[in-house]
């Protein structure tokens, strides 16, 4: 059996329906790619050793006629997520050895469907970064050019996916985590509302922000994930009792009727002119289908980035506290003193970016500093929240705009300057600390042959109408493939 590559989940279903593939062949495939071409782009950081027994035990549910909806399907998970006798670092030394002996929600509902962990993704550290060149383990490459970052911090799930190792990936999203590494890396990155997904079982970065989300190949993809993961959860209090949507059978309903605002502060100052015109284009297209579009305003925008650094790093600080050498992971004791070990097994365990975040953080929330810093950062995330509130209550129904400034940057080009790596989070920032669900969505390639992406912003909970939103995009500009690196195995190139 061969061509797994580049199929969606829905294809593979359809031939393990029809018996044209098992379970097993599929993700031995899958396994053979990330052989063949992860030397190369280093989105893999282990291999899931217990992925082929899974697989035999998908089909026989399969042939016992009691399986589930994803049974078979391959999935790779961040390594910020907890698994099930499977090493999670975080890409960090000091969570080396760290075997956790449970499932994160989200993955125990995905094995639960019937899908299949094949792998654990490499990431910025601690989910620390834009770039995936914050990971103590080395840094991940863009599969359409070697030489440019896949983003952050969850480049290994979105390089995984658009390289074919997996149909499905899970990331996290702080601030941006899922939606632009799935933009540079041509794929779909959807950020569920704060609350739709579970985080019992995601190693905190900022409690208040985190969501884990689904990047995929294709729309539909992030759907049928999404109906898997999404739900309360015991185990998590921040979990939201709402009712869980049809996102499946919501994405054919098209846009004919719906209204969409292009906000005009997402394409001024900062964005690239090339991916402002794309966008535009894609409002155009959607125009075409029966939309109705008009120009709104989100007049606190500017002052998102630096309320997201002083809230991410200020929860960052706290969170990471519990990294000490005594309770797991790394530890060193050169002289047996407690406050030495502290100091030797931080200083040593977490790398420049961490440190850089917590010592912001930690200042943030100093005697004297914190209402003038955090207690001033909420009361501006209150403005930014209200802002998406004005725009949804006037009937707007879903926001357009691009989801990076850029495209994929080359490697090494900002990891010196924190500040410019932190301003590739301007657009996706602001729905992160507003709570509210947003998509990634490929629509073409620049004139330099890199991913473009739009991204749609919803109001709480509205992410069937996103999904469908994303569907028409997707049926208007097709999906993106890249070229295989040179010397692996060969791609199937771009698909329209």
């Amino acid at each position: 059996m061969s061509g797994i590559a580049g199929l969606d989940s829905g294809e593979i279903l359809r031939l393990i329906r029809e018996q044209q593939v098992s379970a097993l062949e599929v993700v031995r495939e899958c396994l053979a790619r990330v052989d063949t071409m992860d030397g190369r782009i280093h989105a893999v950081l282990r291999l899931n050793p217990r992925a082929e027994d899974e697989a035999r035990s998908q089909d026989r549910d399969i042939h016992a006629s009691r399986a589930g909806p994803l049974a078979g399907i391959p999935v790779a998970v961040k390594d910020n997520l907890l698994t099930d006798g499977l090493e999670t670092t975080c890409a960090s030394r000091i969570l080396s050895g760290f075997v956790p002996t449970r499932d994160a929600t989200a993955v125990a509902r995905l094995k639960a469907a019937g899908a299949v962990v094949i792998c654990k993704t490499n990431l910025d550290e601690f989910a620390m970064g834009s770039s995936t060149e914050n990971s103590a383990f080395g840094p991940t490459r863009n599969p359409w050019d070697l030489e440019r970052v896949p983003g952050g911090s969850s480049g290994g799930s979105a390089a995984a996916v658009a390289a074919g190792f997996a149909p499905m990936a899970l990331g996290s999203d702080t601030g941006g985590s899922v939606r632009q590494p799935a933009a540079f890396c041509g794929v779909v990155g959807l950020k569920p509302t704060y609350g739709r997904v579970s985080r019992s079982g995601l190693v905190a970065f900022g409690s208040s922000l985190d969501q884990i989300g689904p990047i995929t190949a294709t729309v539909a993809d992030a759907a049928r994930a999404l109906a898997a993961m999404a739900g309360p959860d015991l185990l998590d209090s921040t979990s939201s009792p709402a009712p869980v949507d049809d996102y499946i059978g919501s994405l054919d309903g098209g846009v004919k009727g719906m209204r969409i605002g292009l906000p005009r502060e997402y394409f001024g100052e900062g964005i690239d002119s090339e991916i402002a015109g794309a966008v535009r284009h894609a409002a155009e297209r959607l125009e075409g289908e029966g939309a109705r579009v008009e120009e709104v305003s989100l007049p606190h925008t500017r002052y998102a980035i630096p309320t997201y650094y002083l809230i991410a790093t200020a929860e960052a600080s706290s969170n990471l506290a519990r990294y000490d050498g005594v309770r797991f992971g790394m530890r060193l004791d050169p002289r047996g003193r407690l406050g030495e070990m502290y100091r030797a097994t931080r200083g040593a365990g977490f790398g420049a970016e961490v440190k850089r975040r917590i010592l912001l953080g930690t200042y943030a929330l100093s005697a004297g500093y914190r209402d003038a810093f955090y207690g001033k950062a909420q009361r501006v995330r209150a403005l930014l929240r209200r802002d998406f509130e004005i725009v949804f209550d006037s009937g707007v129904d879903v926001l357009l705009c691009p989801t990076t400034p850029t495209t994929a940057f080359r490697v090494g080009a900002k990891i010196d300057d924190p500040l410019a790596m932190y301003l590739s989070d301007i657009c996706t920032a602001t729905p992160s600390l507003a709570g509210v669900p947003a998509i990634s969505v490929p629509i073409g390639l620049s004139s330099s042959h890199l991913p473009i992406a739009a991204q749609l912003i919803g109001g709480d909970f509205s992410e069937a109408l996103l999904l469908r939103t994303a569907a028409v995009l997707e049926r208007l500009f097709g999906r993106l493939i890249p070229p295989a690196p040179e010397g692996a195995a060969p791609g199937p190139g771009r698909r329209t």
